[in-house]
């Protein structure tokens, strides 16, 4: 099959489409025919050198891809030969095949097309994950998201009022802001020209967000805990701001909030595959109602994944990436 490579890392001209062994599935796994596949900021990481697969996974990037299953592995009930479905990875979305646990894949969501479908896996389990499944954001509550015209702030702006939130964004210029209030977001807060904490509490009557997603990390944290309303909790996701920053306890304290930071492409198979089951149990039905749905900036031929990485480099997109095979 082919797939891209990354022979030295470097910048996209690093990502060599190449030919390469097949996969096989093992016990417990499938073998999908990628259809496409969708680019995730850990993609550019890994190009970098800086965000190495886990031990077992595939050397190619992509977290994540939507295709026909080509083959079942021992012990693997529920799946077969043809079915299209969407997946989870920690590895090897970026290719022609990719074999993965059977309980990282999902079928694809009524009304999604097969292509589209590769845009959801990823952002998905890491909003419903984090924002519902540890930060138990409820009805009534305030979200706000950093980042509301990526991916990942697509999908969070959706859910989150799919379930009866009011939901703050925060992004860079009015075309972006316009394109998240078209999705729902009630409160819009230009990064560039606006100072978000002075703005959340202005939108909250000075209470703070109950909840707030962060890809920045340490460039906002002690923003991000005055932003937080009492009993608030901070679920981090992203470093794209850095990995260091110093934190008044204090003022975690005083309002009893809770930091929590986790990532997916690491966590054991049981742990994905328990994301994945509660992601086709709450989030399938609100995409298969219309209430939430996959959103895609673009679409390009997998051996343009260097271009489809410089589109992500310079921030103008908003929603997800799809490379197609």
């Amino acid at each position: 099959m082919r797939a891209i490579t990354i022979p030295e890392p470097g910048g996209p001209e690093a990502l060599v489409w190449a030919e390469v062994p097949d996969p096989q599935p093992a016990e417990g796994e499938v073998l999908i025919e990628v259809a496409a596949s969708a680019v995730n900021r850990a993609d550019l990481l890994q190009r970098q050198g800086f965000y190495d697969p886990p031990p077992g996974a595939s050397p190619y990037p992509g977290l994540e891809c939507s295709g026909r299953i080509a083959a079942v592995g021992p012990g693997v009930h529920g799946w077969a030969v043809g079915d299209e479905v969407c997946a989870l990875l920690s590895g090897g979305g970026y290719a022609e095949k990719v074999a993965v646990p059977a309980g990282q894949v999902l079928p694809l969501p009524p009304g999604v097309d097969l292509v589209t479908a590769a845009a959801l896996p990823e952002v998905a389990c890491t909003v419903w994950s984090n924002v519902f499944m540890i930060a138990h954001l409820r009805p009534g509550e305030t979200l706000l998201v950093h980042g509301g015209a990526s991916g990942i702030g697509t999908m969070a702006i959706q859910l989150a009022k799919a379930v009866g939130a009011r939901v703050a964004v925060t992004a860079g210029g009015p075309e972006k802001l316009a394109r998240c209030a078209e999705l729902g977001a009630d409160v819009l807060i230009d990064y560039r020209e606006q100072d978000f904490v002075q703005e959340i509490r202005k939108a909250t009557e000075g209470k703070g967000a109950d909840v707030i997603l962060d890809i920045i990390g340490a460039k906002y944290l002690q923003k991000n805990v005055k932003a937080l309303a009492v009993a608030g909790r901070l679920a981090i996701i992203g470093l794209q701001g850095g990995v260091k920053a110093e934190l008044n306890l204090a003022a975690l304290i005083a309002k009893r909030a809770a930091i929590t930071g986790t990532g997916l492409r690491a966590r054991p198979i049981s742990e994905k595959s328990a994301i994945v089951a509660a992601v086709r149990e709450h989030v399938w039905p609100l995409i298969g109602n219309g209430q939430v749905r996959p959103i895609v900036d673009r679409a390009l031929p997998m051996a343009e994944a260097a271009e489809a990485h410089r589109i992500l480099d310079a921030s103008g997109h908003v929603g997800k990436v799809v490379l197609t095979v």
